[in-house]
């Protein structure tokens, strides 16, 4: 009862065929019940196809409709009174991202503490009480708020949490700044490690520049202890293999470099903001 008319996976394929090639990319941006998914598993089963497929979903059933439907395409071709009755699974790898809600960013701000006659004046003022929120609170008061990425965050990376509502219930949720920070450089990632506990990842940026990024905790890992992590891994070899070194925290990583190397070191921590929030610089890199 939740689609009045879900499609159907055999009506999908006939435009992925008309329209894409075996190893195509299949964008939905209205995922629905899933029938896109659907279909991109039923047709690289059919003719051992390398499709891959995106779908962008805002709704509540994600959990509860489109996300189950693709588990069960790729378990089982034939189903019928919610059990499989063949067992011909394609192998799989299914990926996805919850994206920060406007609500959500909103929940988070950090509320200052006004005096009584400060809140007269605001409610007074409604236009005075517009530029106040948009301009003088958001970047003055509430610069340390969760979802304006408080400084903090950069300390233990791996333990950063937001405050969300999800079914009408309000819980706290570990953000994944590894790979949001990923996704904001547009980085081709070609390895992940975690090293004695330091997250090691390698990739290509837009720029074709070969990446290095180091998360750690910087309570549990100081810079002594970085640096002897930097020498022991040789990354101050020679032979660098890479050309743009990141690091959370403050550190003194550059001072490693050996005469034959010409890496350029940059802090996460200015880098993560500045990606984040200057849109336009961010799309001019």
């Amino acid at each position: 009862g939740i689609f009045l008319a879900p499609k159907h996976a055999d009506f999908v394929s006939r435009f992925i065929l008309h329209a894409a090639k075996r190893d195509s990319t299949i964008v939905d941006c209205f995922g629905g019940s899933g029938s896109t998914a659907h279909a991109v598993i039923k047709l690289n089963r059919d003719d051992q196809g390398q499709r891959k497929y995106i779908l962008v979903e805002a709704n509540h059933y994600f959990d509860t409709v489109l996300k189950p439907r693709v588990l069960k395409a790729a378990y089982s071709r034939d189903w019928r009174d919610g059990k499989p009755i063949s067992r011909n699974g394609i192998s799989h790898c299914i990926k996805y991202l919850r994206l920060e809600s406007y609500e959500d960013a909103l929940n988070n701000i950090k509320d200052p503490q006004r005096t009584q006659q400060q809140e007269l004046a605001l409610e007074q003022n409604p236009r005075f009480r517009e530029e106040y929120m948009l301009s003088y609170k958001l970047e003055r008061e509430a610069k340390e708020s969760v979802s304006l990425l408080n400084p903090t965050a950069f300390i233990d990376p791996f333990s950063y949490q937001l405050k969300v509502i999800q079914n009408d219930d309000t819980r706290y949720v570990t953000i994944d700044l590894v790979e949001t920070f990923n996704y904001l450089l547009g980085l081709i990632v070609q390895r992940i490690r975690t090293i004695q506990a330091i997250r090691v990842i390698q990739g290509i940026n837009r720029k074709n520049q070969r990446v290095l990024i180091l998360w750690r905790n910087v309570e549990r890992i100081d810079n002594d202890a970085l640096d002897a992590w930097f020498i022991e891994q040789g990354f101050n070899c020679d032979e660098p293999t890479f050309d743009l070194l990141y690091v959370n925290g403050d550190n003194n990583l550059a001072n490693l470099r050996s005469a034959n190397q010409t890496w350029q070191s940059l802090l996460i921590d200015r880098e993560f903001p500045h990606l984040m929030f200057d849109i336009q610089d961010a799309l001019g890199e």
